[in-house]
């Protein structure tokens, strides 16, 4: 049988599995909600604080019981089948500052409100609630450090997600041409970065080599979030670098009372690429509700000032269908999803293989979630999610040959309850996690294995007046099987591993009034080494690379630390933070600077583990100049040092070393006009020189971009429009990104026109 129909073989069993473990999950709440709690109905409008017009397309949000519902072109809004309580309703819109307000539902009864929206003209402004607790669903991170949507996601919206975050402080991407780029924050990426789709794991390789893709489209996101701190634990005890999720909300928790959606057109010059996409929420019945999204991108190779860069194309397609039942216990769905992705890897002129590697890769995703709230005296909401993804992705060399394939099945199931006052705490959560991967490579020595994950965590938080607490633990068993018998990797035996470790993490938040806050946290990672680091053995044309695991490789222990000074007001937005990373073994691929006997255009990269520190400072500010104008400014920096190993031979007397593909200092200046709904501005990008490399690294210049972004939204025939029109690196300056594993080859996009239109019914 072949590698992928073995894979898909094995794919099936656990969809089958998985299906009876959902239908399992399906009828589970029905039992617990035998006494049904009273159905009542929210309705009202939404206005304009200043001119009192109605606000169309608005989204509004009850956090506690995660029902989501879009005004209507008249502003109004109707939730239905939700219990009597009291609620914070999170309000959205383009132009307006994200608002809340509590308000409190009668039993047996309709209760009328008017919501009003104050217009801004800066980004991601909002309303913070210090010391009270989202209660969110499993799709969004509780606390988020950040949040993108609105007309921030629209104008920096790219065909990859890392793309679409880089200007934000902190962030870099790790490219290998225009498709597999992957965020890096603060240095930190590959497992110590997790990345999250609706609050689950992708179920993909992205993040073992730079030549592979994550398995999203960043046009099908809703919102993205970061979080750092005590909630990262709650998806990983690995994520000292952070989380970030995007909210695609496949499976629909809330009814709507009629179909809502977006329908969006994306085009751009650089490489005559162009996507479409749309998303539909439709209701089926009384109580289910139907949740359809897809997209599909095309480009072609991507333009330099250099010249095109070859084989730089992509394909690639996202769609996903989903079915939600609801009621005022809670709500009950299923999903499913296929991501299909054909995109070219650049030359490698300088050996490996110098025409190019294409990618075709596919994953098939199946997810099940129940919310169900409980009248008990401690626990207040049930969250089970049960997911199935089936990756596979195969590497064909120039003349038509499968040079490797890599499959991922991944079985995700997590049990998570939230709590009200228990002892000293004000509220938290706890919940269990559990994980089954098979891995397989094909074309390399690579085995064969299996890695099964347990984990338990709680989270915990506490207001003192204006000080306010989290806490947060996750103890973590991995065991790693390899199907193989006497192999060894340079000598080492290629065997079964077992790690088991407590993490975790405090932080700590101080509102001095007036807008300003400070807050510090500290996070003690634990991250078990991946099957790729223990087992790889073998070519890597793609990634320019023959890699060479370390079965005896010790898990990486981290102590991260961060202290912050926040201010927020009605004309000015600020942040400056300073952040501390240490590890006592810092596990990545070292390159050796020797060539593979097996193939000499390839450099050995041996896996391996080391002492290092990464340390730097990040800024963020926005000021409101007048009515119409606006400044922005940010600016981050890291540096990064590991230490010298016991064999390593240097000329120097100094024990430490630069890491490889740090990213330099860097910072955004951006100034914007906005005048009723047009919104006008340019953008500069900014970037040191990296002279501090890693082994056998080249090192960049420094440079500076010029941008110029539009936007302007309007209503026509009942439905909201918006346009986005920008010009990205308008001079053609020639440029190198640091983090670019192609940047000796050729240098970053050159001058680029982009359009996004999206409208909203």
């Amino acid at each position: 049988m072949s590698f992928y129909k073995t894979l898909m073989a094995k794919s099936f069993k656990l969809v089958f599995i998985l299906l009876m473990a959902l239908t399992f999950c399906w009828l589970l709440p029905q039992s617990l909600a035998a006494s049904e709690l009273p159905n009542n109905t929210l309705t009202g409008v939404v206005i304009d604080e200043e001119t009192g017009d109605p606000i169309s397309y608005a989204y509004l949000f009850l956090e506690e019981i995660n029902r989501g519902q879009t005004t209507h072109s008249d502003g109004t809004f109707t939730f239905k089948n939700i219990p009597s309580g009291t609620y914070i309703i999170k309000m959205q819109r383009i132009g307006y500052q994200t608002q809340s307000q509590t308000i409190e539902v009668p039993a047996n009864d309709t209760l009328r409100i008017t919501l009003s929206m104050t217009p801004t003209i800066l980004d991601n402004e909002g309303i913070e609630v210090i010391g009270h607790r989202h209660q969110q669903s499993s799709n969004h991170l509780e606390n988020a450090t950040q949040t993108i949507s609105g007309q921030t996601l629209r104008q920096n919206l790219s065909s990859t997600l890392a793309n679409t975050l880089e200007d934000i402080p902190g962030l870099s991407t790790r490219s290998m041409g225009t498709a597999p780029g992957r965020p890096i924050m603060r240095g930190l990426g590959g497992e110590r970065l997790m990345i999250l789709q609706d609050g689950e794991r992708t179920g993909d390789v992205s993040s073992q080599s730079s030549d592979h893709a994550v398995t999203l489209d960043p046009i099908s996101a809703e919102e993205i979030q970061i979080a750092r701190g005590p909630i990262a634990l709650e998806y990983g005890s690995n994520a000292i670098g952070g989380v970030i999720n995007v909210v695609r909300n496949q499976v629909p928790s809330s009814h709507p009372d009629h179909i809502h959606g977006t329908a969006t057109l994306q085009g751009e010059s650089v490489n005559t690429g162009g996507a479409a996409g749309i998303e539909l929420l439709s209701p089926l019945s009384k109580n289910f509700a139907l949740k359809i999204d897809g997209n599909i991108r095309s480009a072609r190779n991507t333009n330099t000032p250099n010249g095109n860069l070859e084989n730089s194309g992509i394909f690639s397609t996202n769609n996903s269908v989903g079915v939600g039942y609801i009621r005022p216990w809670g709500h009950a769905g299923l999903a499913t999803s296929l991501f299909l992705n054909n995109y070219g890897i650049p030359p490698d002129s300088l050996g490996g293989h110098p025409n190019g590697v294409n990618i075709e890769m596919e994953k098939l995703q199946i997810e099940g979630k129940t919310e169900i709230f409980v009248n008990d005296a401690i626990f207040e909401k049930l969250q089970i999610a049960l997911s199935h993804k089936s990756y596979y992705h195969q590497e064909i060399e120039s003349n038509g040959v499968i040079g490797t394939e890599f499959g991922l099945l991944t079985s995700n199931a997590s049990v998570k309850a939230d709590h009200k006052n228990v002892g000293i705490f004000d509220e938290g959560k706890v919940g269990i996690w559990a994980e089954r991967k098979n891995y397989a490579v094909n074309g390399t020595r690579t085995p064969d294995s299996d890695s099964y994950s347990f984990s338990a965590f709680l989270i915990e938080e506490k207001d003192l007046r204006s000080l306010h607490l989290e806490l947060g633990a996750r103890l973590d068993h991995t065991r790693s099987l390899p199907h193989t018998e006497n192999q060894t990797i340079q000598g080492r035996e290629i065997r079964d591993r077992s790690f088991t470790a407590l993490a975790s993490s405090a932080n700590a938040v101080y509102d001095f009034g007036g807008g300003f806050f400070t807050g510090a946290s500290i996070i003690h990672s634990f991250r078990a080494p991946s099957q790729e680091e223990l087992f790889s053995q073998g070519p890597h044309l793609a990634s320019y690379s023959f890699e060479v695991g370390n079965p005896d490789l010790d898990p990486e222990r981290g102590l991260g630390k961060e202290i912050y000074l926040r201010y927020r007001g009605t004309r000015a937005r600020a942040e400056l933070t300073l952040f501390h990373n240490g590890f006592s073994n810092y596990n990545y691929a070292r390159n050796t600077g020797q060539r593979s006997s097996q193939n000499q255009s390839l450099f050995i990269y041996q896996f391996t583990g080391t002492e290092a520190v990464l340390s730097g400072i990040e800024f963020n500010s926005q000021f409101k100049l007048s009515n119409h104008w606006a400044l922005s400014a940010s600016a981050s920096y890291t540096h990064g040092k590991r230490k010298l190993f016991e064999n390593e031979q240097t000329n120097s007397s100094e024990e430490w070393k630069p890491l490889p593909m740090i990213p330099p200092l860097k910072g955004n200046i951006e100034l914007s006009y906005t005048y009723d709904k047009l919104k006008v501005g340019t953008k500069a990008r900014i970037g040191a020189a990296q002279k501090r490399t890693g082994e056998f690294e080249t090192p960049t210049d420094d440079y500076t971009v010029f941008n110029l972004f539009s936007q302007y939204r309007f209503g026509k025939w009942g439905l909201l429009h918006t346009v986005s029109l920008n010009a990205n690196n308008i001079f053609n300056t020639t440029y190198r990104d640091h983090l670019s594993r192609i940047k000796e080859i050729y240098p970053q996009p050159g001058r680029n026109i982009s359009m996004l239109y999206r409208v909203y019914f």
